[in-house]
C-alpha cells in the first residue's frame, strides 16, 4: 500500500472532524481542558486492538525493550499537549488562521527533530515535494496575517512542535515493534499523561468539572461521535508514520488545510476575496503539486526491481576520443574487454574527408575486429554522434548552408548503409545521438531532419531497428521513443557545468536524483506515448570522470577525487536498481589511459570483473 495514499486519507478524515470541532467550540459548548482530557482517556480503547486476531494469531505484547516503551508513553504525552495548545487556539481563533500556523511549523521541526532522533533525513525528490508543502502552507498562514494574534499563534507554534516530536518519538515505536503494539503504548502513555495531570492538580480538576457541567447532552453525542471519527483518522496518521518519513507525513498536512479554507469558505461563511483569496488559491495548487510529486516518489520507489535479473553489460568506444588522448587507437580498441556489445561510431568528418570521396578503412577495422571477438556492434551514424564536439561536420561542409549540409550528410549515410547493411555483425543503427538535446558545438538543422534519416535508413535496410536516443536527466524522451524500434537514454550521474562554476563557483556536482527518478520516468513516457513494450535501454553509463578540463590537463589525484574506483562501484549498483536490462558503459578509453599513462589497472580490473565475470 502507498503510504501517501494513506496520508491524504487521515487528513480528508482529520480536516473534516477539525471543522466540527470549531463548529462546537463556537457554541461554547466544550473547552480545550474537556477536549484534551476526553482525546487522552479514550485512548484507553485502543487496548482492544491487542485482542483482535490477525489469521491465527492475537496480537500482544511481546520483547518490548525499555527503550519502545518510553518512547511511545512519551510520543503519547507529547501528542495530548500538542492537542491541548491546539485546541486552545482553536478556541480563540479561525480555523483558517490557526491550523496554517501548524501546518507551516509542525513539517519543519519534524524534519530537524528526525535528524536529530532517527538521524535520517530525505530524497531529492521527496524534498521538492516537502517544500512546495510546506510553502503552500505557510502561503495560507500569510494570507490571514492580518489576523493574527500573538497569544494564539504562540499557542499553535507550541501544538506544532509538540506535534512533531510526537510523531517522531512514534517512529522510533514503530521502528522498535509491531504497529499495534505501537499503537497502544502511545495511547496507553497519553491516557495515563491526562489522568495524572488532569486528575492530580486540583486547578485542572476544577476546570474539568465546570466544563463538563457546560456540556448539553445533544452535544455530548455529537462530540463523541466526532471524537470516534477523528480516532479514525488519527489512527491513520499512524499508519503513515509506521509506514514512512515523519516529516513527509507531517507535510501532507496541507491537504488538511485546503479542506478546511474550502468548507470554511462555502459553509462556515468565512469570507474570503481579493489578495487573501489569491493568496490561499496558490497555496492550494502548491499544497496540490506536493502531494503529486510526492505520490509519485513513492510509487517511483515502490516499483519492484529485480536487481538479480539478467543485464547486459556493454561499452561504447569512440575511435576519435582514444586519439585524443594520444593513445594508440587500435591498441586501445584491442584491448577492450570483448564485450558481448559493443558500440562503435562513424564519423563523418574521418570517413568523408572530401566531397564524394569516403574512406572507411579504419571503421572497416574496427567492425572487422569487432566481428573476430564475437562483439555484436551498434553502430552510430549521422551529424550529431558521441563525443565533444557532438557534431562532427567535415571541413568542405561546414560552410554549407542548412538544406545543402543535410544533403550531403544524407548522401554520406546513403553510401555507409549500403555498404555495411549486410554486415550480420552489426545488429542495430543509433541515427543522431540526442537529437532533441541541446548540447555541444551544433549548426542549425532542418525541420524533420531526424525523421528523413531514418526514412532513408529504413528504406535500405529494413531488417535492423533504429535507436534513438536522449538525455537521461534533462531530455523529454517521448520523441525520441515515438520515432525509434529502441530507445537509449544517457545516465550521468557526476558531471561539470561551466554556467555553475562561473556563476556560483560549483564545479563538479552530483545530481541530486535517485534511481526512482529513472523508473518514473520511464513509466511516465511509456504511458504518454502508449509503448508498453518498446525496448528501453541505457546508452551512456556514466563510468569515467568528468572535470573542467580535458582529462589529460587533470592530475590523476584531481581524477581519482571525481570519479574514485568506489564510485565506479556505487554507480553500478546505482545502475542496476534503475531497472534497466542493457548498459553502454561510457568511459573505456579513460581506462585504458589509465593503465597505460598513469600505471593505474584499478578500474580496467574492475570494468573486467563485470564485462568478462
Amino acid at each position: 500500500m502507498n503510504w501517501v495514499f494513506v496520508a491524504i486519507l487521515a487528513q480528508i478524515i482529520l480536516g473534516t472532524a477539525l471543522i466540527f470541532d470549531k463548529l462546537l467550540l463556537r457554541k461554547k459548548s466544550i473547552d480545550p481542558y474537556t477536549y484534551s482530557f476526553w482525546l487522552g482517556v479514550l485512548g484507553l480503547f485502543a487496548i482492544f486492538l491487542l485482542f483482535i486476531p490477525v489469521g491465527d494469531a492475537v496480537f500482544a505484547f511481546n520483547n518490548l525493550s525499555a527503550d519502545t516503551v518510553f518512547w511511545g508513553f512519551l510520543a503519547g504525552s507529547v501528542f495530548v499537549l500538542s492537542m491541548f495548545f491546539m485546541f486552545f487556539a482553536l478556541s480563540k481563533g479561525e480555523v483558517s488562521i490557526v491550523l496554517p500556523i501548524i501546518g507551516a511549523f509542525a513539517p519543519v521541526f519534524a524534519l530537524v527533530f528526525s535528524f536529530i532522533f532517527l538521524n535520517t533525513g530525505i530524497g531529492f525528490g521527496d524534498l521538492v515535494a516537502f517544500c512546495f508543502m510546506v510553502v503552500g502552507g505557510g502561503l495560507l498562514l500569510l494570507s490571514d496575517i492580518k489576523h493574527l494574534q500573538l497569544k494564539i499563534s504562540l499557542f499553535a507554534i507550541s501544538s506544532s512542535l509538540f506535534l512533531a516530536l510526537s510523531n517522531v518519538f512514534s517512529k522510533l515505536v514503530f521502528n522498535g515493534t509491531s504497529f499495534i503494539n505501537g499503537f497502544v503504548l502511545i495511547k496507553v502513555g497519553g491516557a495515563i499523561f491526562v489522568i495524572l495531570i488532569f486528575l492530580f492538580f486540583k486547578k485542572t480538576r476544577k476546570k474539568l468539572k465546570t466544563a463538563s457541567i457546560e456540556v448539553e447532552p445533544k452535544n455530548k453525542f455529537l462530540y463523541f461521535a466526532n471524537r470516534a471519527y477523528a480516532a479514525v483518522g488519527s489512527v491513520i496518521v499512524y499508519i503513515a508514520i509506521s509506514m514512512a518519513h515523519p516529516a513527509l507525513v507531517e507535510s501532507t498536512q496541507g491537504l488538511k488545510y485546503v479542506i478546511i479554507f474550502f468548507i470554511g469558505w462555502f459553509f462556515l461563511n468565512e469570507h474570503f476575496r481579493g489578495k487573501v483569496l489569491f493568496k490561499k488559491m496558490m497555496a492550494t495548487i502548491l499544497i496540490i503539486v506536493g502531494l503529486v510529486i510526492l505520490g509519485l516518489n513513492s510509487y517511483a520507489n515502490n516499483i519492484p526491481i529485480d536487481e538479480n535479473r539478467d543485464i547486459t553489460w556493454a561499452v561504447t568506444f569512440s575511435s576519435e576520443y582514444s586519439k585524443r588522448l594520444g593513445l594508440d587507437w587500435k591498441k586501445n580498441y584491442e584491448a577492450i574487454l570483448k564485450p558481448s556489445k559493443i558500440r562503435i561510431v562513424a564519423y563523418w568528418d574521418d570517413i568523408e574527408t572530401r566531397k564524394g570521396k569516403f574512406d572507411f578503412s579504419e571503421l572497416d577495422w574496427e567492425i572487422e575486429k569487432a566481428g573476430e571477438a564475437g562483439s555484436k556492434i551498434l553502430l552510430v551514424i549521422g551529424m550529431k554522434v558521441p563525443r565533444w564536439p557532438e557534431c562532427h561536420i567535415p571541413e568542405w561542409a561546414s560552410e554549407f548552408g542548412v538544406s545543402e549540409k543535410e544533403e550531403a550528410l544524407r548522401e554520406y549515410m546513403k553510401v555507409l548503409v549500403e555498404r555495411y547493411k549486410d554486415n550480420s555483425d552489426i545488429f542495430m543503427w543509433q541515427i543522431e545521438n540526442e537529437p532533441f538535446l541541446i548540447f555541444g558545438l551544433c549548426p542549425e538543422r532542418e525541420e524533420g531532419y531526424v525523421e528523413e534519416e531514418i526514412n532513408l535508413v529504413k528504406s535500405i535496410d529494413s531488417s535492423r531497428p533504429i535507436l534513438m536516443t536522449d538525455g537521461g536527466e534533462f531530455g523529454r524522451w517521448y520523441k525520441a521513443v515515438h520515432l525509434g524500434d529502441v530507445f537509449g537514454t544517457t545516465m550521468y550521474r557526476k558531471v561539470h557545468s561551466p554556467f555553475l562554476d562561473s556563476k556560483f563557483g560549483i564545479g563538479v556536482f552530483e545530481y541530486p536524483i535517485s534511481p526512482s527518478f529513472f523508473k518514473l520516468k520511464e513509466k511516465m513516457v511509456r504511458l504518454i506515448t502508449g509503448e508498453k513494450d518498446k525496448p528501453f535501454i541505457v546508452i551512456e553509463l556514466q563510468a569515467e570522470a568528468w572535470g573542467p578540463v580535458e582529462i589529460p590537463l587533470l592530475s590523476h589525484e584531481e581524477q581519482m577525487e571525481i570519479f574514485p574506483p568506489e564510485y565506479f562501484t556505487e554507480t553500478i549498483n546505482y545502475a542496476k536498481k534503475t531497472g534497466f536490462d542493457e548498459y553502454y558503459l561510457w568511459g573505456v578509453e579513460w581506462w585504458y589511459w589509465l593503465r597505460e599513462k598513469q600505471d593505474d589497472n584499478t578500474l580496467w580490473d574492475e570494468a573486467k570483473k563485470l564485462l568478462n565475470p
